[in-house]
């Protein structure tokens, strides 16, 4: 898993704003820490699981695009390691590597609470991929045990979330509600 799984991004820096080292994250990437890195990203209408264990102050983030890969019309699972065939911009392979990540870090699945951001409507009179994302996540979520204590899915929006993966914090900014109709 080591080596081929796009756990570390390349955009750390200096968050000025809450005095810290961040790590940015883009759609298809994760990130899982033991430390007090904060991770960032940006959504439309994709979606950003937040994990933690409080306990062990280990947690991460992971920003998928599409619930599922699809071939021909009909959903396909993760099979081992995911591979370039299935990668973190699709939900189910975006839960399964940051969960691994999570338990290779000592985080216990049992302990871990999530946080959900994103699914923003971004274009209406399209498909609502938002809406498939926030409805993968929370079942996905469920299926798995895990609690979602708080969340901020779906409206017209773009959303900046800063999370601190070693307490569970999370701030979430709008970036800017888009008019009806767009």
């Amino acid at each position: 898993m080591q080596g081929t799984t796009p756990q570390l991004s390349s955009a750390s820096y200096f968050d000025r704003d809450f005095d810290t080292a961040a790590v940015k994250i883009v759609a298809g990437e994760f990130y899982a820490t033991a430390d007090a890195t904060a991770i960032t990203t940006l959504l439309g209408s994709c979606v950003s699981v937040c994990l933690y264990d409080r306990q062990a102050g280990i947690g991460g983030m992971n920003h998928f695009m599409l619930p599922e890969l699809l071939q021909g019309g009909v959903a396909v699972a993760c099979a081992g390691a995911c591979t370039e065939n299935c990668c973190a911009r699709y939900g189910s392979c975006a839960m399964k590597q940051l969960l691994q990540r999570l338990e290779l870090l000592g985080a216990s699945r049992r302990r871990l609470e999530a946080k959900l951001f994103g699914a923003a409507r971004m274009i209406a009179g399209m498909a609502d991929i938002g809406q498939k994302n926030a409805a993968f996540a929370l079942n996905h979520l469920r299926g798995q045990k895990i609690p979602v204590i708080t969340s901020d899915l779906g409206e017209c929006c773009p959303r900046k979330v800063v999370f601190f993966p070693a307490t569970g914090r999370a701030f979430v900014k709008r970036v800017r509600d888009l008019p009806a109709g767009i």
